[in-house]
């Protein structure tokens, strides 16, 4: 057996192992229980990972056959670049995989992913208080300094 992480595109034959990993995301950011995300909105979103029209990717880290961790991303344009950029929405990893490399390994492969769509920016949003994740982002990324507002509608 391999200790090796692989990192690959997330394949249609993942979605028990993949799932796991989805609610324990959408837990981490309170959308768990009464709060949890409607079942419509995660088929809907497994959809869109392997509709060739959609702008929606997954990567997978694996290791010995087992997911360790998930990352989503999105392609858009901008009004201030012409490349596209890369939004990356969902980053995840599964608790005993946290500090062996996961996390920075799924960000690493979106990174190239930009870079080979022409995209000149990666992006991404946590809360405040993810110190464990902030730790790592302030080694791999620069912090703008960008507070973010939204209103539900």
């Amino acid at each position: 057996m391999s200790s090796d992480l692989i990192v690959r595109p997330l394949a249609s034959n993942d979605y028990p192992q993949w799932r796991p990993l989805w609610d324990g995301y959408n837990a981490f950011y309170g959308r768990a229980g009464e709060a949890a995300l409607a079942e419509e909105i995660t088929a809907a979103t497994w959809q869109r990972f392997f509709d060739a029209y959609e702008p929606v990717h997954a990567l997978v880290a694996e290791r010995d056959g087992a997911l360790l961790g998930l990352v989503h991303y999105l392609f858009h344009r901008s009004t201030t670049t012409i490349e596209p950029n890369c939004y990356l929405q969902d980053l995840f990893t599964s608790e005993a995989a946290r500090g062996q490399g996961v996390g920075r390994a799924l960000v690493a492969a979106v990174y190239e992913r930009a870079r080979a769509a022409g995209g000149g920016r990666v992006y991404w949003l946590t809360h405040e208080t993810n110190r464990a994740a902030r730790a790592l982002y302030d080694k791999i990324a620069d912090d703008t300094g960008f507070i973010l507002y939204r209103k539900l509608l």
